[in-house]
């Protein structure tokens, strides 16, 4: 069975990309994520949008002309949100107005879940710029438990052969 890759990036990944590699100085590599976009192989969640329309003019700009990559949160969501909370409550900060995290985790899951009805299988990787750091509470420890693969932007470029 042939196998495609779906990337659930994080607002971590999209903004390091926009910093390192502005939308207007590369336009090639923005080019390449939206035709991820369109084949549905590059998605996030719609808390990461509110996310990084708080960061910077041109990204939001960019995540707004391309809305579809941001998914809604679901009922199935919810109930996996509330799973990772009660398991790992420091996931979120209570100061801060957005908690993308859970949610991205519980999008990945939600879909790697479902039963796939196609020619290939497609497998779900988390794209984000989080490191596991001891037993502190990010991302990627999480997604272990989940048995989610993370991988960073500059994996994801691998993945897909890319080179600018």
């Amino acid at each position: 069975m042939e196998s495609k890759k779906c990337y659930v990036v994080d607002s971590s990944s999209l903004i390091q990309m926009n910093r390192e590699n502005p939308i207007d100085i590369f336009p090639s590599l923005w080019k390449e994520l939206e035709d991820l976009i369109k084949k549905g192989l590059l998605i996030s969640h719609e808390e990461v949008f509110n996310e990084i329309s708080q960061q910077d003019d041109m990204l939001e700009e960019w995540a707004k002309k391309n809305k579809s990559l941001f998914k809604k949160p679901t009922i199935t969501q919810t109930k996996i949100v509330k799973e990772i909370l009660k398991k790992y409550p420091s996931l979120i900060k209570v100061d801060s107005l957005y908690q993308a995290d859970p949610w991205l985790i519980a999008l990945t899951k939600e879909l790697k879940d479902a039963k796939q009805k196609m020619l290939w299988e497609i497998k779900r990787l988390i794209v984000t710029e989080e490191k596991i750091k001891g037993n502190k509470i990010r991302i990627p420890l999480v997604c272990n438990d989940y048995n989610i693969d993370c991988i960073d932007r500059i994996e994801m470029f691998r993945e897909e052969k890319w080179s600018f």
